[in-house]
């Protein structure tokens, strides 16, 4: 797998660390829990989203664009590491934002909507509720492109194979970063969203012939809707990496148990994992995406799926800005 193929930009200095999450370790009395740390990638507030950033603004740039268009909700991570990105690169940026919890959007919101306007995002476009996301992007790319201007869209998440090939890189990284410290990882867990981060990784690890299962905590779907958006991803961003063989069915796994009543709506052992791992360790995760992985994570030790003995890692993909719209289910 030749990953220096491909054009990059460079948003984060160097590899992210990995940590052992000792206390929590001990609380669960399980395996030997380990954290890379992607919520200290670069770009404004950091995330998963700016390892595939790297890679589709630097196709952006190659084709001229100046204009980055994306969709996403209201507090999306996505939208706000893709208005950081527009800043750095010189470039407009115009978001689609959808409300999927009804009367939840205000102007005046905190969190990601307050960095959106500080990033310099140049317009907000409201779309109605359950819209098409592509039909949205692509009147939005209209309408830019009848100002003179050259758009670029960014479909949900960054999840399509020049996306996802961050994430191949990130397994890159990982297994470095695993070999120098000595550790033969178990499992790594990761949320699984929009499925250009879980695909990524599942292409990386594969094309560099490791054996590490990556297990994906829904934040949406369920579990069949889940696994086939992920294994569709995974077999274009094997054949765009140019591996020879596709990785089997069974390479992906999301568990759908940790979703609660849908995307972006709170459940109470997000709560509690969100309370714990900041209690414990002093990090911060968000109500969207890692709280109810790390929730999935800590279920399935007590369930005993990991056991002592074993390494497994998580995978912080960030978005603790957004904790501040969320104060309410936190403040005591």
């Amino acid at each position: 797998m030749n990953l220096t193929q491909f054009p990059r930009r460079r948003y984060t200095h160097g590899p992210t660390p990995i940590e052992k999450l000792s206390r929590l370790s001990k609380l669960l009395g399980g395996p030997d829990i380990y954290i890379k740390r992607d919520d200290l990638l670069g770009l404004t507030g950091g995330g998963n989203k700016t390892r595939k950033l790297e890679f589709l603004v630097a196709d952006a740039l190659a084709q001229g664009a100046d204009t980055l268009i994306t969709f996403g909700a209201i507090q999306s991570n996505h939208c706000r590491l893709t208005a950081a990105a527009a800043a750095q690169e010189g470039l407009k940026c115009r978001l689609v934002l959808e409300e999927a919890i009804p009367n939840t959007y205000s102007p005046t919101n905190t969190g990601n909507n307050l960095l959106f306007h500080l990033l310099g995002v140049e317009k907000f476009i409201r779309p109605p509720a359950d819209c098409d996301p592509d039909v949205e992007l692509q009147k939005a790319a209209d309408q830019a492109r009848a100002e003179g201007r050259k758009p670029y869209i960014i479909g949900i998440g960054g999840s399509n194979p020049i996306g996802a090939t961050g994430y191949a890189a990130c397994a890159q990284e990982t297994l470095a970063q695993l070999f120098d410290m000595g550790i033969n990882l178990d499992a790594f867990i990761t949320p699984s969203g929009s499925t250009g981060t879980h695909a990524g990784l599942i292409a990386g690890f594969w094309g560099l012939n490791s054996q590490i299962p990556v297990v994906g905590i829904n934040v949406s779907r369920d579990r069949p809707a889940q696994e086939k958006k992920c294994y569709d991803l995974l077999c274009a961003t094997t054949k765009r990496l140019g591996i020879s063989q596709t990785p089997p069915r069974s390479t992906v796994e999301c568990l759908d148990d940790y979703v609660g009543e849908g995307y972006t709506i709170p459940t109470e052992p997000m709560k509690e994992a969100v309370r714990l791992l900041a209690a414990a360790e002093g990090i911060l995760l968000d109500p969207v995406y890692t709280g109810k992985a790390m929730a999935g994570l800590i279920d399935l030790v007590k369930k005993r799926r990991f056991q002592k003995g074993q390494n497994i890692m998580f995978l912080h993909t960030g978005g603790a800005p957004a904790i501040y719209y969320y104060s309410d289910l936190f403040l005591r």
